[in-house]
This record gives C-alpha cells, sequence and structure tokens, in this order.
C-alpha cells in the first residue's frame, strides 16, 4: 500500500478527495455523491421467529445482524422459512441491509452485504441496491466512517427509526470499481482471520468448561469421570465448606478501603463504579466487608445462567468492600488449593447442594433464600492437595491461552479500525 501523492509531502495538505492509505496503481480522487444517486431503495417483509422453519429456503431476520451475521459480508444464510414466496422480498447478490427500526442510534448504523441471490429479506430491513458499485465496500464505509452519519440520521427515542429518504441523503465516497473491489476483498480477508480467532476462542471456552465437568465431582461422588493424571488413585473425600474455609466478617468501620465491590457473574468481583458508570452503593460503607486479594464472596441474587447466584474471587484488585447482602469467605491454605475451588464453582458440580438448600419458591426481591449457616455447611468434594493443584494448573493453562488470543483478536480488531479510518473517506 502507498500514501496518496497529497500526503507524500509532510508540507502538502491532507487530500479530502483521496484516502491516506492506497494500493499501489490508484491515483484517481473519490467522488462524492448522495447515496439515493447510485442505488434504489426498498424493505424487507415481515418473516417472525416462528416461522423460521429448518426445511425452508434462506431468509435472514432483522435481529440477526446484531446476533448472527457480525461480519460485514454474509455468504452462508443461516435461517430458513416455508412461508409463500409471493409474499416476501427476494434479495440479489451485492445487496447492502441496514435495519430500518433499533433500540439505539448506535445499534442502527449495522449495515451487511448479502453475496447470494434469492434470500428472503425480513421487515424492518432497508435494501439497498447498488447500480454499478460494490456492496461489500459500501458495508465497510457505513459501519466505518459514516456509522455516525448514519447514526445522526435516525429519529426517535425509545425505538429509532432510520427511514430510506433519510439514507438516500446521505454523501458517501466511490472510488473505481476496480479500487472498491480490492479494498473489499482485503477487507474481507481479515474479517475472516477475526471470525476465526473469534472461532478459536470460543472452542477454547468450550475446552476450558468441559475439562471441569470431567476432573470435578460432584460431592455424591467417589471419584471424577476423568483424572487429571493416571496417578492418582485414591476416592475423593467430602466435607463442608466451613472445614476448609473462614468466613470473613471484618468490617470497614475505619474506613479502610471506599473502592465498592460487585459481582458480575461473568466478569468476577469488579469495581462497581467501572461497572455501572455511577455509584449504586450506601453512601455510609462502615458496615461493608473489606475484601483482599484472594477472597471470596457468594452472591445471592439469580439471573440468566446463574441461576443458582455467583461464587467469584477477588483477583483485580489488592482490597475492596462489599455489601454485606454478600457471604463473604477466604480458603484454609494448607486445607484447599484457591484455584481448586474457583473453578469447582464455575462448574455446576455444587448446583444440587444449593438447591437443596433453597426453600423451594423462597426467593425475594431476586436472592435467594441462603443463609449463612447452610451456605457453610455445603457439601464440596475434596481430593488430595497434590490432584488439586494439578486440576488448577491444568486449567490455569487453557485460561492463560484463551486470554494470549483474546489479546490477538483486540489487535486485529484494532487493526481493521485503523484500516477503515485510513484507507476510507
Amino acid at each position: 500500500m502507498t500514501d496518496t501523492e497529497n500526503n507524500k509531502n509532510s508540507n502538502s495538505p491532507v487530500s479530502t478527495s483521496a484516502p491516506s492509505l492506497r494500493f499501489p496503481g490508484f491515483t484517481e480522487p473519490w467522488r462524492r455523491i448522495r447515496l439515493g444517486k447510485i442505488a434504489t431503495f426498498s424493505k424487507g417483509a415481515g418473516i417472525s421467529k416462528d416461522q423460521r422453519n429448518e426445511n425452508g429456503k434462506p431468509c435472514i431476520l432483522y435481529g440477526e445482524l446484531y446476533t448472527t451475521y457480525t461480519a460485514t459480508n454474509i455468504t452462508n444464510v443461516i435461517s430458513r422459512t416455508n412461508l409463500p414466496e409471493d409474499s416476501l422480498i427476494k434479495s440479489v447478490a451485492n445487496d447492502v441491509i441496514i435495519p430500518s427500526s433499533g433500540e439505539t442510534a448506535e445499534d442502527i448504523a449495522t449495515a451487511r452485504c448479502v453475496l447470494k441471490n434469492d434470500v428472503f429479506l425480513g421487515g424492518d430491513l432497508n435494501i439497498i441496491r447498488l447500480n454499478n458499485d460494490s456492496g461489500s465496500f459500501l458495508c465497510y464505509q457505513l459501519n466505518g466512517v459514516r456509522k455516525r452519519e448514519i447514526a445522526k440520521l435516525a429519529q426517535g427515542v425509545s425505538v429509532v427509526h432510520l427511514y430510506k429518504e433519510s439514507l438516500k441523503s446521505l454523501v458517501v465516497s466511490i472510488p473505481s470499481i476496480d479500487e472498491q473491489s480490492k479494498i473489499a476483498y482485503f477487507l474481507q480477508l481479515l474479517d475472516e482471520r477475526i471470525a476465526t480467532q473469534r472461532r478459536l476462542i470460543e472452542d477454547l471456552e468450550k475446552l476450558k468448561s468441559s475439562i471441569v465437568e470431567e476432573v470435578y465431582c460432584s460431592p455424591r461422588e467417589n471419584v471424577p469421570r476423568q483424572r487429571i493424571n493416571k496417578k492418582y488413585v485414591d476416592n475423593w473425600s467430602v466435607c463442608q465448606l466451613g472445614d476448609i474455609c473462614t468466613r470473613i466478617t471484618r468490617r470497614n468501620t475505619t474506613i479502610e478501603s471506599n473502592r465498592i465491590l460487585t459481582i458480575a457473574a461473568q466478569y468476577g468481583l469488579i469495581d462497581q463504579c467501572s461497572f455501572f458508570n455511577k455509584v449504586v452503593a450506601s453512601e455510609n460503607l462502615s458496615n461493608y466487608y473489606i475484601l483482599k486479594k484472594g477472597d471470596f464472596a457468594y452472591n445471592k441474587s439469580y439471573s440468566g445462567d446463574y441461576i443458582w447466584g455467583a461464587v467469584k474471587r477477588l483477583d483485580k484488585y489488592e482490597s475492596g468492600v462489599l455489601s454485606p447482602l454478600y457471604i463473604c469467605f477466604q480458603p484454609k491454605e494448607k486445607l484447599i488449593d484457591s484455584d481448586y475451588l474457583l473453578f469447582y464453582f464455575e462448574s455446576k458440580k455444587w448446583h444440587k447442594d444449593i438447591a437443596e438448600i433453597v426453600v423451594e419458591g423462597a426467593r425475594n426481591h431476586g436472592l435467594l433464600n441462603v443463609s449463612i449457616k447452610d451456605f457453610f455447611n455445603m457439601l464440596i468434594p475434596l481430593p488430595s492437595l497434590d490432584e488439586q493443584r494439578d486440576i488448577a494448573a491444568t486449567i490455569r493453562a487453557v485460561l492463560i491461552k484463551i486470554e494470549c488470543e483474546r489479546t490477538i483478536l483486540q489487535r486485529y480488531e484494532s487493526q481493521k479500525g485503523y484500516l477503515l479510518s485510513k484507507m476510507l473517506i
């Protein structure tokens, strides 16, 4: 790739008619034109989720642009419907689709290019059919440098709408079709690499979950389905949580810490302010528990996949304070490996035990009815310390690998953002 002629001389003004980063051989200025001059516009026809049928013909629903089709180009269509064809709208390869309604203006500015003919396009989708230009190239521009402009075109408060008349007025920058195709192909390759990276991370996360379920016992089992090492042959013992952990009751009476913690099921113990972008705790923190790094807390609040609450460890900070609604505890190092306990509570092996503690129907304002005494009487399966450490080390190695792959993904996404800003105007 090369800089444009205007940018070769650092004293020259930046060109407004060509991007700063171009493929060799392309020197012509880009033309700025309203979208309505180079495309025709229409809307999809209503297809609801319950009208999908795996034996039908391919279709795309509006909501799938946010959940299923995260890449710019749609090459493989997942959903099917057997609704009558005469009531539906078919795609033409190269069509650009963008929501006509959404929850926020930012969300609605999401464009995808359909690379196949005869895909039924659902309601709440604007269809942009270009006369001669690349739909894929246009999508990269709409999702990149034009995203904020599209968001400004959206109208509404609780539900925002994006009308075709507004889209027609949008000014876009268009190079030759050859340059469009080259840019789109290059960015598509990067998108495919990002998608591969995401699948790799998903597979590693599934591997981690599978290992946890295989190498841990439930409290009612003597041995796990799979031993972490063949040298371990002894049956596991069972103990109460209170035998291997000490309840934390130290209070923040001298205001030792002002970092208010909260348990986010997917992220662990984190700073409340950074998670909610505001403080939702009591102004008086003197009654809060003080947690040190390595301490655990049980959140009796249930939601989503965490129907029995969540147990998390404080890893991100040296200390913090937590509401007395939480049950806090510290592992006894000579009896239990902290990582082993952490991963046990990330499994489902403890759910049956906690379910028996909770009185049927006893859920008060989103909190499970779990007493401190009953919680510490919960049974924990316990192998030897050596086996605990080997189990924890194996799972930790997978987690380190996941973090490495996430870093790579972040770099690819940053690279894409940079290229979009430099290759498009």
